[in-house]
């Protein structure tokens, strides 16, 4: 079972900003050193839900500090940026990572984070393809010009270009859409499955994906598809619970909030008023424990695991760092997972 890691760098109230970034350079670091094939790291804008805004600086920094564990973005939301910005930073990530870089790409949610950049949510399917291909030809020809509906430039020739021959590997992260899983199967690019999707729609939708490629006649790589969890492991399934249930919920929280605001974030505001003021509950723990993370005993996880497994799934996608999970907890549950759960998946 190939293993990869995943964060949102969360910054819950009373968190140092600063201790999340460095606490996650360890556990890459951490998971380096265990043998883990990628760390992923998403992208979001104005809000405690991720600090993920410049993946970069991110992955720049994270370049320097790994040797052989493969970066990824996971994702980056291309309708926010310029096609250009994008495959100049990719490429100068890929170069200093001597082509370690796995570049994903998702249309995200709009909210703030779309109009902060003031980007209409309509026609969002079109201008993620539109920029998506940009980007990779881009780094695949130079002179490249574009006349699209949302973008327009001349004889560009990107400088650097990616390492990787013909360009880094392109992931999207698609969940319901029809739409994206064709764009994603036609253009030869690899699904990603979202640690916010329910497990059994995430596999519904690796089915469709397999069944779509072998349709165009194009290898599915599913060996290569990562699929996200929230993971905590603890020697006991009620301190499993006790270490979680805040910060699970915590997270619930912040994504209903923050998809109700279009004109301000939820930065500088109570998380206490929107409990109380809301007129709807998000998925409670128990929910989310039972379709979207893996939290318990050694043994319970394995399990869990050893199913998606007979399901044709060899990248599991961690995501220990949960809503401002604390250091210690992340790095005992990293070290157990390894211990005790990877001898009964392997």
């Amino acid at each position: 079972m190939k293993l990869a890691l995943f964060t949102h760098l969360s910054w819950p109230e009373g968190v140092n900003q600063s201790d999340v970034f460095h606490n996650s350079v360890k556990q890459v670091q951490l998971a380096e050193s265990m043998g883990y094939h990628a760390a992923w790291f998403a992208e979001h804008h104005f809000t405690r839900y991720s600090m993920g805004s410049s993946l970069p600086a991110i992955l720049g920094h994270m370049a320097a500090a790994t040797q052989n564990i493969r970066l990824g973005t996971g994702v980056i939301v291309p309708n926010l940026h310029h096609p250009i910005r994008i495959a100049e930073d990719t490429a100068t990530i890929d170069v200093l990572s001597n082509g370690r870089l796995d570049v994903g790409f998702g249309r995200g949610v709009f909210s703030y984070e779309y109009g902060g950049f003031k980007i209409p949510a309509e026609n969002s399917q079109e201008r993620f393809r539109e920029t998506v291909l940009a980007v990779r030809d881009m780094w695949t020809r130079r002179p490249v010009s574009l006349e699209g509906e949302f973008h327009t430039f001349d004889n560009i020739d990107l400088v650097p270009t990616p390492v990787q021959d013909p360009h880094p590997p392109v992931y999207i992260a698609a969940t319901r859409s029809v739409d994206t899983l064709d764009f994603l199967v036609k253009n030869g690019f690899r699904l990603c499955i979202a640690v916010v999707q329910d497990t059994e729609p995430a596999l519904d939708l690796l089915t469709r994906y397999r069944d779509k490629c072998h349709s165009a006649d194009r290898a599915d790589d599913i060996n290569e598809v990562p699929f996200f969890r929230y993971i905590h492991v603890a020697d006991t399934e009620e301190k499993a619970v006790e270490n979680t249930r805040s910060h699970i919920d915590w997270i619930q929280d912040i994504m209903q909030w923050k998809r109700h605001l279009s004109d301000k974030t939820e930065v500088d505001q109570s998380m206490d008023d929107w409990r109380n003021e809301r007129d709807e509950l998000p998925p409670d723990y128990e929910y989310i424990r039972n379709n979207r993370a893996f939290i318990g005993t050694p043994e319970e996880i394995a399990e869990k695991i050893l199913r998606l497994k007979s399901k044709g799934i060899t990248y599991f996608g961690c995501n220990f760092a949960m809503g401002g999970l604390g250091q210690d907890e992340i790095v005992q549950s990293m070290r157990l997972f390894h211990s005790k759960v990877r001898p009964l998946i392997d």
